[in-house]
């Protein structure tokens, strides 16, 4: 056989080996490359008052979620109730309104629960893009400095949130606990070691 006709066609075998691959993939299993660092940055408007100027440190500082949602969304509304569940049970949830219109957003939330504390308006999909947003709904769990701990594609069920979401928010606020208890001692050896002086 031709060597010119063999190589195309090796690299067209090749390439359509990957796309089999990558057809055969779960997209909500995906990898994804800022889990342990952290939260990307952004400066958005807050969906309720575009006066006011939303950055990720408004998503830091407790372990908490962010939720990525929009009012044209099945499955963010499917995902709802759950996310209620959790807010009652005092897991702060930030959100992003991702690629929608506000005033729909707004209407959303004045005839339905609103389960967030924060919600930063993206209607072009820019911190979406940072945060490697590939559909929505989407979760993450942050960790009470701001770093990401967990990344869910698709909506929450509840055998996710008890194998997975629940034991890692416990596990971050208990890491918060000891830290803080680790610093509070800190201080008060210090103050000794000041007063012994």
């Amino acid at each position: 056989m031709n060597l010119r006709l063999l190589i195309p066609l090796i690299a067209i075998s090749a390439l359509l080996g990957l796309l089999f691959i990558g057809l055969g993939m779960n997209s909500r299993d995906l990898p994804s490359p800022l889990v342990g660092k952290p939260a990307p940055a952004f400066e958005l408007e807050a969906l309720e008052d575009a006066e006011h100027i939303l950055t990720e440190q408004d998503f830091i500082g407790e372990v908490a979620l962010v939720n990525v949602w929009a009012t044209w969304c099945s499955t963010c509304r499917a995902e709802k109730p759950l996310l209620m569940e959790l807010a009652a049970g005092g897991i702060p949830i930030h959100a992003f309104n991702y690629r929608d219109e506000r005033d729909a957003a707004l209407r959303y939330l004045s005839v339905s629960d609103n389960p967030y504390q924060v919600i930063a308006y993206d209607p072009r999909g820019d911190a979406g893009i940072d945060w490697g947003v590939y559909a929505t709904p989407e979760t993450y769990v942050l960790d009470a400095e701001g770093v990401i701990r967990y990344k869910r594609i698709g909506p929450l069920n509840r055998q996710l949130l008890l194998d997975e979401v629940l034991p890692l928010v416990e596990k971050l606020r208990a890491e918060k606990l000891r830290a803080e208890k680790l610093r509070a001692e800190q201080r008060a050896s210090d103050s000794r070691r000041v007063a012994q002086s």
